[in-house]
């Protein structure tokens, strides 16, 4: 009777010796925080109280001359907390680690090391095909913060900025809605005798959350319109109150504008954030009523929007006041930066106790999500299909 076949040799089927892990030596990170150069970015990426918690932990902060005083951090309080402070930017970018808000330009690019790690935002708009070259050429591991999942699958930073820039619409819409601003003079709240401001919110989304909140906690009357049921629903739960929603119905969506005086657009897209709002539709609005368009940034969701500057943030449209502002939570950037540096910290502690970015890639996947070029190849396939160029599974690279 012949014997069972079998794909593995006598030796193999015997117990083998298991190699276990061996514990990983915590690093010493040395992180590089230049001042940001972009047009009215007054953000930091981490607080003078973040910068002594990194050190206390065994790990070096080297500040750029004035980095944090737009957010009203002076280099003293971080000396103080431990950090070096530099007026040379070109050693502040040849860290290791250079930490940023918005991505480096092609100049900074050249002042960053080989092989070094840069985590910033990545505003696929604002950057060109160079960019990436400029990544490779230099072999750089590139982290998107905006990426970067959490354990329960949540993007930590986009909900942080998101959260200031719902609660931020409602401030600047009341604050344009006051004489003092050439406004119709209405007052946001519910004003004994008065009737309650009228506010029309296109998204259900976090922005349009804590927009709603706001407004609600001021008094206003809140109308939300959102595609999906399934986020309506959701942001009437976590409200605890039954509010107006609907649909993208244009019947019910043109008869809530009439009656507007504040709109906040806060819907966003894949690639462009879509058109709710036509021009049409804006002609028929009330005299001196405002729109605040959130999502501008990826070319808004109302028709008649233009991007805006935080020196000139407004302009009248068919009588209707838009504001355009495509980096709102950097006017108030102590507040946004205190948000940042809350989501930072807990990650460069992560990296440095698994020993380096590397080890901190291999075994946390939601890091990993954030990561977009890994020593110069790029790893995400949205982007090398929005530049054309090629990209390699970063699975097949990691071990």
């Amino acid at each position: 009777m012949s014997q069972p076949t079998t794909p593995f040799t006598k030796k193999e089927l015997l117990p083998q010796e298991e190699m276990l892990e061996l514990k990983r030596d915590k690093g010493e990170l040395f992180i590089g925080i230049p001042k940001e150069c972009n047009f009215q970015e007054k953000r930091v990426c981490l607080t003078p109280d973040a910068v002594a918690g990194i050190t206390a932990n065994g790990h070096r902060v080297l500040m750029e001359k004035g980095a944090g005083l737009h957010a009203n951090f002076t280099d003293q309080n971080y000396s103080d907390a431990g950090a070096e402070v530099t007026s040379d930017s070109s050693k502040v970018f040849g860290c290791p680690i250079v930490l940023k808000v918005t991505p480096p330009s092609l100049q900074e690019l050249d002042l960053m090391h080989p092989h070094s790690t840069l985590i910033s935002a990545l505003q696929l708009k604002t950057i060109e095909k160079s960019y990436f070259k400029k990544l490779a050429d230099k072999r750089i591991t590139a982290l998107a913060f905006d990426f970067i999942k959490d354990e329960y699958g949540s993007y930590p930073a986009v909900e942080a900025l998101s959260e200031i820039a719902g609660n931020a619409s409602v401030l600047i819409a009341s604050e344009l809605l006051s004489n003092t601003s050439n406004g119709n003079g209405l007052m946001f709240g519910n004003i004994s005798g008065v009737p309650p401001t009228e506010v029309v919110i296109l998204g259900a989304g976090t922005v349009g959350f804590y927009a709603a909140k706001s407004s609600l906690g001021l008094g206003a009357n809140v109308k939300v319109f959102d595609s999906s049921l399934t986020k309506l629903r959701k942001i009437q739960k976590e409200l605890g109150q039954n509010i107006y929603t609907s649909t993208l119905q244009p019947k019910n969506l043109i008869k809530s504008l009439k009656r507007a005086d504040v709109v906040v657009g806060a819907v966003r897209g894949k690639n462009r954030a879509p058109i709710i709002v036509t021009q049409e539709m804006v002609e028929k609005m009330k005299q001196d009523s405002v729109i605040i368009d959130v999502s501008i940034d990826m070319g808004g969701c109302i028709e008649t929007s233009e991007i805006t500057t935080h020196d000139h943030p407004v302009i009248n449209k068919f009588g209707v006041i838009h504001y355009g502002v495509p980096n709102i939570p950097s006017r108030y950037a102590r507040s946004a930066s205190v948000s940042i540096s809350n989501i930072f910290t807990p990650y460069l502690l992560h990296i440095g106790e698994e020993g380096g970015i590397e080890n901190a890639l291999r075994f946390d996947l939601g890091l990993r999500n954030g990561l977009y070029a890994y020593h110069g190849v790029i790893t995400k396939k949205a982007i090398a299909h929005w530049f054309g160029i090629e990209y390699r599974d970063i699975n097949l690279l990691i071990f």
